[in-house]
């Protein structure tokens, strides 16, 4: 029989990968050169199963191989159950270390992020396939597949296809959801059988194929917090957008709008106020009666006097902006000071960041599918462009690789998912030894940016669209009120000489834009093809 360690370290790397995810590392299925799956380009889908293999971190510097198997994803009216099949290709070593990305379904067109659901009775542990009731340590099998289940939360919008990011793979679009009446029946587990639950010794001999126990979730689970939306933001020369779910919030800058001090607008402020009642029209959703202008200055001056003027500002803006509007909307205005700046001043970049907290802003519910045509004459960064979701692909040889203190950086295009466009890297370790990447972002940052989009491992990088000027950041994915995480994969210590697959998501450019320029940190800047 096997001894306790090795079946230990196997149970504890299956359960982390599907518990708090794995970081890729490598090539992450077939030929790296290989072209994408035949049928992407002809418009034509290919079934599950959706196979890549990928490698997973652990302790000591150590990886392996593993394969992962996409064989299902069921929709039966109130949750998702995601159906997998992991293959271990070489011995585990050790354990696997726990600071990897959480593993993500995401519906790529309304941007919603889901995460697995927790049972409070089982430790929190995931519903879904378990060995021991609340315990997280799983057996697994090197050469020997093992299918697990997990239960999300159903998206809130009807979804034909899902995204799987975190799962040690890199990106797997395109996974057709399958509507049921109930879940297939997990087969009957076989695992007690073969396997012993309290010292986890094997039998010499397994079976072709081993079953665990199904814990699905009960009806009526309150999913609430398994359900979060991303929120973007897009810079452009004269304005910028932020949208956060169903909230839109569009900030025109001042220093385009206002001379320095006055609350009289200037004669460009009145195109740009054009273009803003354009983009209102076009993306305020139905019935919604009320925009809110709100007023905001930099940090200069008195409070008293920075209050008046931002709220004379606002007036100014709403003024202009009835004209336009012709009493479509109810307007009603604020004026905030300085107590709510998006970047941080006093620091080498102050001038920029007053700039940036000088600023007036239109706040409303947008409408879900707000799509301004592409030859529209309202505001650039406000324009969201949805195309389908990504068909699943075989991946692609890098574009380029970039090199930066021993850590090579390579590149690989960019893809197109629905409303986002999800960048993949892979960090390659070129010495002997281990080291932490250096992902210094401050020589590299846009002055007077906010600080929540350029900082963080990947939070750093952004994109660029050629001949616009507009700039778009990773995406923050709103977890709870006040509270974000990147959707950026971190990158921790690099064994040597192998890959660290990492994601950055950004929103997604026009249709026919088919190549942006990658701001990647201290690495530097890369153009890359858009598939």
């Amino acid at each position: 029989m096997t001894t306790r360690t090795p079946a230990a370290a196997a149970a504890l790397a299956l359960s982390l990968l599907l518990s708090s995810c794995s970081l890729p590392d490598g090539p992450t299925g077939g030929d790296p050169t290989s072209a994408p799956t035949p049928g992407a380009s002809e418009g034509q889908r290919q079934p599950l199963p959706f196979v890549r293999q990928g490698r997973m971190s652990i302790e000591g510097g150590n990886d392996v191989t593993f394969e992962l198997t996409v064989t299902g994803l069921e929709h039966d009216g109130e949750y998702l159950m995601l159906e997998v099949t992991h293959n271990y290709l070489e011995d585990l070593p050790g354990s696997v270390t726990g600071r990897n990305p959480p593993v993500r379904l995401v519906d790529p067109v309304s941007g919603e992020v889901l995460r697995f659901l927790r049972d409070p009775r089982s430790g929190d542990e995931p519903y879904g396939t378990h060995f021991v009731p609340g315990d997280p340590a799983m057996p697994t099998h090197e050469g020997l597949p093992t299918t697990l289940r997990r239960y999300f939360p159903a998206p809130t919008q009807d979804a034909d296809f899902l995204t799987l990011t975190g799962a040690g793979t890199g990106l797997i679009p395109g996974i057709p959801v399958t509507r049921v009446d109930a879940f297939t029946p997990a087969p009957e587990p076989n695992a007690h059988a073969y396997i012993d639950p309290e010292t986890f010794t094997q039998e010499p001999e397994l079976p072709d194929e081993i079953w665990y126990p199904d814990n699905p979730p009960p009806p009526g689970l309150d999913t609430a917090d398994r359900r979060h939306t991303m929120e973007s933001l897009v810079d452009g020369p004269t304005a910028s957008t932020t949208r956060a779910g169903d909230q839109e919030t569009i900030a025109l800058h001042a220093d385009e709008m206002f001379a320095s001090g006055a609350s009289e607008p200037t004669a460009e402020a009145a195109e740009t106020i054009r273009a803003s009642a354009q983009t209102l029209r076009a993306n305020v959703g139905p019935r919604v009666e009320e925009i809110t202008i709100v007023g905001h200055t930099d940090g200069t001056g008195s409070d008293a006097d920075n209050r008046t003027l931002s709220q004379e500002r606002a007036e100014a803006a709403r003024a202009l902006l009835e004209e336009e509007l012709d009493g479509a909307f109810t307007l009603t205005t604020q004026g905030r000071g300085s107590a709510e700046p998006l970047a941080a001043e006093g620091g080498p970049d102050d001038e920029q960041a007053r700039a940036r907290n000088r600023r007036v802003e239109f706040t409303y519910q947008v409408a879900p599918d707000a799509a301004e045509p592409a030859d529209a004459q309202g505001l650039a960064s406000a324009r969201r462009h949805v195309a389908e979701p990504a068909h699943f692909f075989d991946e692609l040889e890098p574009v380029t690789t970039l090199i930066h203190d021993d850590v090579d950086l390579h590149v690989y295009p960019m893809v197109r998912d629905g409303a986002y466009v999800f960048q993949m890297v892979g960090f390659q370790n070129s010495t002997l030894s281990p080291l932490e990447a250096d992902l210094d972002v401050d020589e590299s940052a846009v002055p007077g940016s906010p600080a929540q989009y350029a900082e963080g491992t990947l939070g750093g990088f952004r994109v660029q669209e050629p001949g616009t000027g507009l700039v778009r950041y990773v995406i923050r994915i709103r977890t709870g009120p006040d509270e974000y995480e990147d959707f950026a994969d971190r990158i921790n210590e690099l064994a040597t000489g192998e890959q660290y697959l990492a994601l950055a998501v950004f929103p997604a450019p026009a249709p026919d834009v088919t190549e942006m320029t990658l701001y990647a940190g201290a690495f530097g800047q890369v153009d890359v093809p858009v598939r």
